[in-house]
């Protein structure tokens, strides 16, 4: 889930925003702090892969997506006042906070990874990541359902059967997906390929964005964001791995 690459592709851009749809408040959405959530993600993104540092390059992940899921909560307010009140506008609000919070989430599993010493606290962390995890795949899975229009154009027109066809057959993996993490039955499958479901969204339909469109940081921004998303379901799975692993070499400790 190392956020590097988005950061990176996004300095360069005149208007030094970062190619993630944080939805900042107006404000803020200004070249300083898109260089400085850049550097942030950037400087983050690096620590979590050098071991010593990886427990700080965690927390400063974690921090930063969560603030990015904050921005999103003032447009609850302000989104129905200028587009009036609609279901699916509530809910594309609450996808948007999903996205980021399955990134806070995968970034918190990690620091508690890595983490020695036993706490109430941790021994929570994979609980609140599941639930994290499996509600906001059953979001995006409703999302899609619901705005089937919109999902289906993004198939390519080359895709056998039709858009249509794969925004709901995805629509419904992310449901199951969410009700298996939830459940914990075949959890561990499900959250791997999720993780692979969105990473065959990576190569079929953002991958050629940056070809077609070099200079448009949003498709940048949309590539980087949905490898992270790969990386948070993976980082799940094999948390669930490693736990079993651990409690089977435990149970045959005490034999």
């Amino acid at each position: 889930m190392v956020p590097v690459p988005g950061p990176v592709v996004g300095l360069p851009f005149s208007d030094g925003q970062i190619p993630i749809r944080t939805s900042a408040p107006p404000d803020w959405n200004s070249s300083d702090f898109g260089n400085i959530a850049a550097i942030w993600l950037i400087t983050g993104g690096a620590a979590i892969l050098w071991r010593l540092i990886a427990q700080v390059g965690a927390l400063a992940l974690a921090a930063i997506y969560f603030i990015f899921a904050a921005f999103w909560l003032p447009r609850f307010y302000t989104a129905p006042h200028f587009f009036g009140f609609r279901i699916s506008l509530i809910l594309g609000l609450i996808g948007g906070v999903c996205q980021q919070l399955i990134l806070v989430a995968a970034a918190v599993l990690v620091y508690a990874s890595l983490t020695k010493r036993d706490s109430a606290w941790l021994s929570r962390v994979p609980l609140l990541v599941r639930w994290t995890l499996g509600l906001s795949s059953i979001k995006f899975g409703v999302g899609h359902l619901t705005d089937l229009q919109i999902v289906a154009a993004n198939v390519p027109k080359w895709m056998p059967l039709g858009g249509h066809f794969w925004a709901i057959l995805t629509g419904i993996a992310f449901m199951l997906a969410g009700l298996a993490i939830l459940s914990g039955i075949l959890d561990m499958l499900a959250a791997r390929l999720l993780g692979l479901m969105l990473f065959v969204f990576s190569v079929l339909v953002l991958a050629p964005g940056p070809f077609a469109h070099p200079h448009d940081h949003v498709v940048w921004g949309a590539n980087a964001y949905n490898l992270a998303a790969v990386g948070a379901a993976w980082i799940f799975a094999e948390s669930i791995a490693t736990g079993r692993r651990d409690r089977a070499n435990d149970v045959g400790r005490i034999k």
